[in-house]
This record gives C-alpha cells, sequence and structure tokens, in this order.
C-alpha cells in the first residue's frame, strides 16, 4: 500500500498531525492549539487545521494526502460530522476525507480488544462505547445543556465558586480560597472572579484550577474533596451508562480513560473512580491511555485504507516513545 494517510486527534485543548506513509512509516507531525468550532466558528477551527495539515504534509514532502482521517472535539453530532467533512474536503488536502468525534481515536488507542468505553476528561467531558456487535452508545456532550459536568472547564469553575463563597460566607471555608487566589498571584479569591468579569482573565484560563482543586483535594480540604468525589461519580456514570446500553454492564469490557484530568493519574481520584466502578461493573476493566490519541487516529485511518496488520505493527513501533510533535508558533 503506497498511499500517505493523514490522522488528525484535535481535542479541545491541542490538536495533534501525523503522516504517515502506506508502509506505517511516520513521515512528519506537527501540534497545534485545540480544535474548538463551537468557540470559535468552524471556518476559524477548520483554516487552522488546514494550516498544520499543510505544514506537515510539506515537511512530508507531500502536496496532498491519499486519506485524511480526523476524529475531532466539537464533532459531537453527525450533522457536526458532516458539516467539518465537507469543509476539510474542501480544503483538497485529501482525495479522501473521514471526520468523527476524538473519543473514537482514543478508544482505539487504549483498547486491546478493538471495542469497549472510552471517556476523555480534559478541557471537556465525553464518553463513547462501542459493542463488540458494533453498536455504539453515545452522548451529545454539549456541556450543560445535555446534563454533562466535570471536565476542567467545569472543575475550575466549580473551584472558583466555592473559593469566593469560603471567602465572603456564604459557604463553608475552604483551602480553595487561598489556593485559587494564589494560582492567579491574587490576594482575594474574589479578584479572581473580577478579573474574569472584566477580561483581564481569560475564561478558559479557569480550566488550569483543575490540578489545583485537586491538589487541594488530596491535602485533605473536604470541599475539594466532595468536587472530586463528583467528578468521579460522572466518570463512573457515564461508563455504566454506555455499557447499560451495550448490554455489557456485566460483561469483562475495557474502559479507556483519557484525557489530561485523568491521565495525571491522580492517586485520590483514581482511587475512588475504580471503587465506584467495582461496586457498579465490577467485570469492567479500566485502562488509562498511555500512548497519545493521535495513534488511534492514526490506526483508525488504516483500518479505512484496509492496511495489513503489519503496517498496524509498524506504525505502533512509530509511536513507541514520548510523542513530542513540534509546536507551530
Amino acid at each position: 500500500m503506497n498511499r500517505t494517510l493523514v490522522a488528525v486527534d484535535g481535542g479541545n485543548s491541542k490538536t495533534d498531525v501525523a503522516v504517515v506513509s502506506g508502509g506505517g512509516e511516520l513521515l512528519a507531525a506537527a501540534r497545534g492549539p485545540g480544535f474548538r468550532p463551537q468557540a470559535h466558528g468552524v471556518d476559524a477551527a477548520v483554516a487552522m487545521l488546514s494550516g498544520l495539515i499543510t505544514d506537515a504534509l510539506a515537511r512530508a514532502g507531500c502536496g496532498t494526502a491519499d486519506h485524511l482521517a480526523a476524529f475531532l472535539a466539537g464533532a459531537d453530532l453527525p450533522e457536526e460530522e458532516e458539516r467539518l467533512e465537507k469543509a476539510l474536503a474542501a480544503r483538497g488536502l485529501a482525495r479522501r476525507v473521514r471526520v468523527a468525534n476524538d473519543t473514537f481515536a482514543l478508544l482505539r488507542t487504549g483498547s486491546t480488544m478493538g471495542w469497549g468505553v472510552a471517556i476523555v476528561c480534559g478541557a471537556g467531558i465525553n464518553c463513547l462505547g462501542v459493542g463488540p456487535d458494533r453498536r455504539t452508545a453515545r452522548f451529545p456532550s454539549l456541556g450543560r445543556i445535555t446534563g454533562d459536568w466535570g471536565g476542567g472547564a467545569d472543575l475550575g469553575a466549580e473551584a472558583l465558586w466555592h473559593a469566593v463563597r469560603g471567602e465572603d460566607g456564604r459557604g463553608p471555608r475552604t483551602a480553595l480560597t487561598a489556593a485559587v487566589a494564589a494560582h492567579f498571584d491574587l490576594t482575594r479569591a474574589e479578584d479572581v472572579g473580577l478579573g474574569v468579569h472584566r477580561g483581564d482573565i481569560a475564561w478558559e484560563r479557569l480550566t488550569s484550577l483543575a490540578p489545583v482543586l485537586l491538589d487541594t483535594a488530596e491535602a485533605g480540604d473536604p470541599v475539594a474533596r466532595g468536587l472530586a468525589d463528583r467528578l468521579a461519580e460522572e466518570i463512573m456514570l457515564l461508563g455504566v451508562t454506555a455499557l447499560s446500553r451495550l448490554d455489557l454492564l456485566d460483561a469483562p469490557a475495557e474502559i479507556v480513560l483519557g484525557g489530561g484530568v485523568l491521565t495525571a493519574r491522580r492517586p485520590l481520584l483514581m482511587d475512588i473512580i475504580e471503587r465506584r466502578y467495582s461496586a457498579r461493573a465490577p467485570r469492567a476493566r479500566l485502562i488509562i491511555a498511555a500512548d497519545p490519541p493521535v495513534l488511534g487516529a492514526t490506526l483508525l485511518g488504516l483500518d479505512l485504507l484496509g492496511a495489513a496488520p503489519a503496517v498496524h505493527r509498524a506504525v505502533r513501533a512509530a509511536f513507541d516513545g514520548p510523542w513530542r510533535p513540534p509546536v507551530r508558533a
């Protein structure tokens, strides 16, 4: 197979691109900002991604690719996948284009059986279930309007909410008050909220409070611990619900966990998650994805091309070791 594949994992916080030869050789890679069509608009998001792909293809010595397989945050509904697919196809980057949600790439990266459940918790949160019969279980994942809670953005907002209320007396006293203020080099937690309101602190920066919250929880603060418990409950509910929809709740199945909040392997959070799954889905096996989701995107692209098993093995070998693609200025 002498065809060229471009594989994309476009998450909320970063976008990774890999160019792979038909024999499984990693020819070039690129990394850029998060793919966020809901926040930046489809045209701007696609333009950013197209630039990354064009740069990667140039470094690989290719003008265009035979196939582009893009697994993207923001491709949450069928009509969104179709719109993004058409927008990328119009750029002329590849002869064929396939777009799907980025949870498919995470599942393919971490699953040993080719099916199971993938839960990503990074800046946002999402879940995908795929059964051995190829049935799927998905969620709209559009935020609170579709019942979602628990990504880094939600954790940061909750940390600030509790920090301010603990400071002004409306809520219980909490170590989050001092921790949140110190994170932004300010005196009071309220000053952080005022900074967001005035535009001095970008709303997106609240995501950086997620590790602060978990640090505070691990130090024993009961308010922060309550938020860690709530997150663990959401991670469990997503996986258990997906398994139930696929009639797999009582069967051996893999739960692949990804995204920065989960791949950080925070001991307190992971201990609570494991205990929740032991109680509700005792035969489920939790896997924290060790490889970057762009590997899964590449393997899925090769699946679409009908690549031989030897090519898949070559790709896995090419991705063996830390994934450090160049960062585009």
